[in-house]
């Protein structure tokens, strides 16, 4: 079996930033001045390792679009050759996956998101069969794994020939300018091959609102009273949180996290460095609802929630809330993609949903 392995090294920069996205040209920067480091090494382990210990032969281009990783995972790749800089653009993914399709590979391998898929789309053969590592910020395409230890299973079943058969995957992306004002607009730039198993495939990301308005208020009215004084709350996005800051009557950031304590905004849109300031200084809680369509819970479109951001707010003092209809549509059921392994089997097994007032239900949860 042949892989080959093409790396977007900005992918995810954005989230833990707050910066709704990785494709503006100063992310990196801004990103750096936040505190915010690369987390692609670590999304990169598990699939590396499963290429190593099964012996695939893998295929790349040099520096930070493939090799380095490869490399520093112990993985030695066939490198072929390419002008590489360290500040890489689309122009460069692009190049790199025509100049990977020359060499049939079996599997074309990329870690990104949605921008990283949509390069993909504009410069592989229609015919390839494609598996994204979601390492991004927006992650909407039918096309990633749901997390890196699913995306290595899947590598693993098909270097054994367990898997045979492919079904197609929509790439979908957004407008970050207008992500970046609280306006979803996705928009369909066509689909590509992906191994075929919804167990570790994401679906692709429902749009629109799925809920009905009541449910949703009922929802915010419960989650309001029970809210305590002086602790710290982390309003994660979407419409069900939205909801809960427009009965406290205060402004929402539609797809960010708001920071709220005892009635008050204390920061608007707030980046990861910033919660984890808040969550190890005092008691804190973060209220998050699931994203309809893939179930993530933690992972997609708030990596500002971080898995250190969570250990110290603490599992028990999570509320999840969403409408019983957007969590019996689940085709997998809530997910946990927080980038520490450890964590998502600590949060895996039955978590409270609030469904409305005075109404909650137990849900499985897996990573």
């Amino acid at each position: 079996m042949k892989i080959a392995l093409i790396v977007n090294p900005l992918a995810g920069l954005g989230g833990p930033a707050g910066l709704k996205g990785s494709d503006s040209a100063d992310t990196k920067s801004i990103a750096r001045g936040r505190g915010v480091t690369s987390r692609i090494a670590d999304r990169l382990q598990p699939v590396l390792n499963i290429i190593h210990s099964c012996n695939i032969e893998c295929i790349t281009v040099p520096g930070l679009l493939g090799e380095h990783w490869c490399r520093k995972a112990g993985v030695v790749p066939q490198v072929l050759p390419m002008k590489v800089f360290e500040d890489t653009t689309a122009a460069d993914t692009q190049a790199a996956v025509s100049l990977l399709q020359g060499h049939a590979p079996d599997l074309l391998l990329f870690a990104g998101g949605d921008g990283t898929a949509r390069d993909i789309l504009d410069s592989a053969d229609l015919a390839q069969v494609v598996l994204g590592l979601p390492c991004g910020v927006k992650m909407h395409s039918g096309v990633f794994a749901n997390n890196p230890a699913a995306a290595a299973e899947v590598i693993s079943q098909l270097s054994s020939g367990q898997l045979l058969t492919v079904s197609r995957g929509e790439i979908r992306d957004i407008d970050e300018s207008a992500f970046r004002e609280g306006i979803v607009r996705t928009s369909y730039y066509g689909e590509m091959w992906v191994p075929e198993t919804l167990r570790y495939i994401q679906q692709v990301k429902s749009g629109g609102k799925e809920v009905e308005a009541l449910a949703v208020e009922e929802i915010a009215a419960d989650v309001v009273e029970h809210l305590d004084a002086d602790v710290t709350y982390f309003m994660g996005s979407g419409s069900t949180t939205a909801a809960i800051m427009g009965q406290l009557q205060l402004a929402n950031t539609l797809l960010g996290i708001d920071v709220v304590k005892n009635g008050k905004v204390l920061i608007s849109d707030a980046y990861e460095a910033q919660l984890f300031e808040l969550a190890a200084a005092g008691r804190c809680k973060i209220v998050v609802t699931v994203i309809g369509g893939q179930g993530h819970l933690f992972g997609r479109g708030n990596q500002q929630l971080s898995a250190r951001v969570i250990r110290a707010v603490g599992q028990e003092n999570i509320i999840v809330v969403a409408t019983k209809s957007k969590l019996e549509a689940l085709a997998n059921g809530i997910v946990v993609d927080t980038g520490d392994e450890a964590l998502d089997q600590s949060l895996s097994g039955f978590i409270r949903v609030v469904t409305g007032y005075e109404d909650a239900v137990l849900c499985p949860v897996r990573a």
